[in-house]
């Protein structure tokens, strides 16, 4: 399985933000586009990554852009700087996804056998994966994405859990079996 949330057809993801998200202020939009990355990379299967998504890269609204030239299709290479944090970010769930085990399973057999999904608002989507099952140095991994504009509250399984360095910085906390976690944002903790 490829998994993936824009290619080189149709409008990019920042692109598509823009149009089903018309009132998102820029920081909302690029974490959402945070979000979407962190959901493929942290997926089962092969991940598809779009050029220039890691600096939000837009094709200015054109959707079908095989015939529009280079004033759409081109990387504008200048923006990275601007967007080096989210760069980063990427670099970071690429190194995590290269290092754990657990986010690249090898047969839908050990998807079914290790891969769980919690209980959570319905906003939220959340799993927890049996590293120690896969050989990873994480012997449970726990994953939990937000997609609504609120900040949302998810029930921890049991153990001593303890956020990733990763996704740290995103404001997630945990206390007393509990995770909140912000608006359009992931958290991923382990024990």
């Amino acid at each position: 399985m490829i998994s993936y949330c824009e290619c080189h057809d149709n409008n990019t993801l920042w692109d598509k933000l823009g149009l089903s998200a018309p009132d998102a202020d820029i920081p909302e939009r690029e974490a959402m586009q945070r979000l979407a990355l962190t959901i493929v990379l942290t997926s089962q299967g092969i991940p598809f990554l779009f050029e220039g998504t890691e600096f939000l890269h837009s094709k200015k609204g054109i959707d079908n852009s095989f015939n529009s030239g280079d004033s759409i299709n081109a990387i504008d290479w200048s923006v990275k700087k601007e967007r080096l944090p989210l760069v980063e970010y990427l670099r970071s769930l690429i190194a995590l996804r290269k290092e754990h085990p657990a986010f690249r399973m090898t047969s839908a057999e050990q998807i079914r056998l290790y891969l769980h999904f919690e209980p959570a608002p319905e906003s939220c989507i959340a799993y927890t994966l049996n590293g120690a099952a896969v050989h990873d140095g994480w012997g449970k991994i726990y994953i939990a994405f937000n997609g609504s504009g609120v900040p949302e509250a998810l029930p921890l399984p049991p153990g001593d859990w303890q956020e990733s360095p990763l996704t740290g910085g995103a404001g997630a906390t945990t206390r007393s079996g509990a995770l909140e976690i912000p608006a359009y944002s992931a958290a991923i903790l382990y024990r």
